[in-house]
């Protein structure tokens, strides 16, 4: 195994000879997995309790810890240990994403209905809350195709009114990951026997405000946002670290939350949070067994 920060040697002569760059350009081992590279620029700069969740067309909420933790609740939440940078461990659980949301515009689009992601929040905003809730790891939601007929499917499977309106659709999406979101923070605390108190959210999921607000309401504690290229960032920032421009890792990340100030997010806390949370317990009950 080689470690992110590791100089491998120079570049190869057939390829800089295509790319036109030097054959003394220094090549260094990043973190070998785009979400590793992510991890590594959360823009955290003091203390270890705050998880992360890397949002994007897929999420992976986890903690960044010093060793693996190959328990049996661990094995069955169930949750993975991945490498990290710096020795360390990325023990997390791969769940639904923005995935839902790109289906449905993709779907739209076919339609003739031409939606950007920022009409669709606020179409989502103005929506009522806590009407419908789907189980967003739910096997079939991961397939293409019918996204807002599955929604309404399951809807009616459940008992529950089916979203009418296209902002309906999304409100339903958008309020179920964020209810996913806790329901994988507890798992993650309770696994592990800690709590944490603050969610670094990263990747291109931190430029939907609304999720963000809806996270932070789901999981009763502070969200912060950003960076969005957080796997550019990290990559780039592996490598200087290994051209002797960083020290440590939390230089790194000192150097991201400075030239990348993310966004602080505490969302109201309403009433209708706390009975969707027992009603999406109780929704994804069957799949937890």
């Amino acid at each position: 195994l080689i470690e992110p920060g590791t100089e491998l040697g120079t570049l190869r002569d057939e390829v800089a000879q295509v790319t036109g760059a030097s054959t003394q350009l220094k090549v260094i081992a990043p973190a070998a997995h785009d979400t590793a590279s992510a991890v590594a620029a959360v823009p955290a700069t003091s203390g270890g309790d705050w998880a992360y969740l890397s949002s994007g067309t897929w999420s992976l909420l986890g903690a960044e810890l010093d060793s693996p933790n190959n328990t049996k609740a661990a094995r069955e939440a169930p949750f993975t240990n991945e490498r990290g940078v710096d020795c360390t461990t990325r023990f997390l659980k791969n769940i639904a994403g923005l995935w839902l949301v790109q289906e449905i515009r993709r779907e739209q689009r076919q339609q003739g209905k031409e939606y950007d992601f920022a009409q669709l929040v606020e179409l989502a905003r103005a929506a009522e809350p806590g009407r419908t809730l789907i189980d967003p790891n739910q096997a079939n939601f991961a397939f293409p195709g019918n996204m807002a007929d599955k929604v309404r499917q399951f809807a009616n499977d459940t008992s529950q009114p089916p979203p009418e309106s296209i902002g309906q659709v999304i409100r339903c999406c958008l309020e179920s990951l964020a209810l996913c979101y806790a329901q994988t923070l507890n798992q993650l605390e309770t696994v592990l026997g800690r709590g944490f108190e603050v969610l670094h959210l990263i990747g291109g999921g931190a430029q939907n405000q609304l999720l963000n607000e809806f996270t932070s309401s789901a999981i009763d504690r502070t969200v912060i946002a950003g960076p969005v290229e957080a796997t550019a960032i990290g990559n780039v920032l592996v490598q200087a670290w290994g051209c002797g421009e960083l020290s440590n890792l939390q230089e790194l990340r000192q150097v991201v939350a400075r030239s990348f100030p993310p966004t602080t997010v505490k969302g109201a806390c309403e009433p209708h949070w706390e009975p969707m949370r027992a009603q999406f317990s109780e929704l994804t009950s069957e799949r937890n067994l």
